[in-house]
């Protein structure tokens, strides 16, 4: 239920900002009588598409430590807690980036996460799981992945990837809509009819399903980005270790707002295009393959 009310809240978060700026700009109205207004539909579908993507990576730190019931480490309570703060201030001022927040959550199997607005201003998190299932160089690895990933601005990379995504859904669902409204079945009346916002509806789902290869090829290719960088903050051998160690493990599932860029390697039961994350066997092999020189991030 938490997790359901943080996604309505965020939702009518978006939708406030969204229709603040339609007003704003006047950009509402792509309706025309019974014509279509391609200008205002764009900007339309523009404001709507970058507003979601934005308003979350914005909201991304606050719903994490919700979702799963983080606790932030301000002061080290014990030498674990103490060793993860220091190791992620070591990488981040080896990747040139602000000091993140470091959390830790419940959760009985093995991940972690970052996420953030900005390089300056993150957080990464990892389960109770991870801390008890992995040796500590394998932990360091698993932190360095993610402080790649900030350093590498993954996540405002992502959120313009969305956008721009959510973008194109929207206005070419309407102009399916239009189409089949009033070209094919000659409808008239001015404003949006039932068939309309059906054909919307169902129009949106479909170029969503589509859309979703998109972010989700993206969200791959970044994470052997992630691995790479990962391999030059803690070690090389170290980041192969931690992988070769999850492929014993199922780490657990993230919320959605995180898991494009946890360690999770669950199998996709759609199929390999809607996978946010390549094979593990590939992750090693391009680690493996890749020269001490080649290792960087961002």
């Amino acid at each position: 239920m938490k997790r359901i009310g943080l996604f309505l809240l965020t939702n009518i978060a978006v939708l406030a900002v969204a229709m603040i700026t339609m007003n704003l700009l006047g950009v509402g109205n792509y309706m025309q009588g019974t014509s279509l207004d391609l200008g205002n539909l764009f900007a339309f579908a523009a404001i709507f598409g970058f507003a979601g993507s934005f308003v979350s990576l914005a909201m991304s730190k606050w719903l994490a430590k919700k979702a799963v019931g983080a606790h932030v480490i301000e002061q080290p309570r014990n030498a674990d807690e103490q060793w993860l703060v220091e190791t992620v201030r070591r990488q981040a001022e080896k990747a040139g980036i602000g000091m993140p927040e470091v959390a830790i959550y419940e959760g009985a199997e093995p991940n972690a996460f970052a996420t953030g607005m900005t390089k300056n201003s993150a957080l990464v998190a990892v389960s109770t799981g991870l801390l008890r299932h992995m040796r500590q160089n394998e932990v360091e690895a698993v932190l360095g992945h993610e402080v790649a990933h900030i350093a590498n601005g993954d996540m405002v990379t992502m959120a313009l990837l969305q956008g721009v995504v959510n973008t194109f859904v929207i206005f070419f669902a309407k102009i399916v809509a239009y189409v089949v409204d009033r070209v094919v079945l000659k409808n008239e009346s001015e404003g949006h009819s039932i068939t309309f916002i059906v054909v919307d509806i169902v129009a949106q789902i479909l170029f969503g399903i589509l859309a979703s290869m998109i972010t989700m090829w993206f969200s791959r290719k970044r994470e052997f980005h992630a691995d790479n960088g990962g391999a030059y903050l803690a070690g090389k051998e170290n980041m192969i270790a931690a992988l070769q160690r999850l492929q014993t493990m199922q780490p657990g599932e993230l919320p959605d707002q995180m898991a494009a860029f946890g360690i999770s390697a669950r199998p996709s039961n759609i199929g390999d295009l809607f996978r946010s994350h390549p094979p593990l066997e590939k992750r090693i092999e391009a680690l493996r393959a890749t020269t001490q020189e080649q290792l960087k991030v961002a």
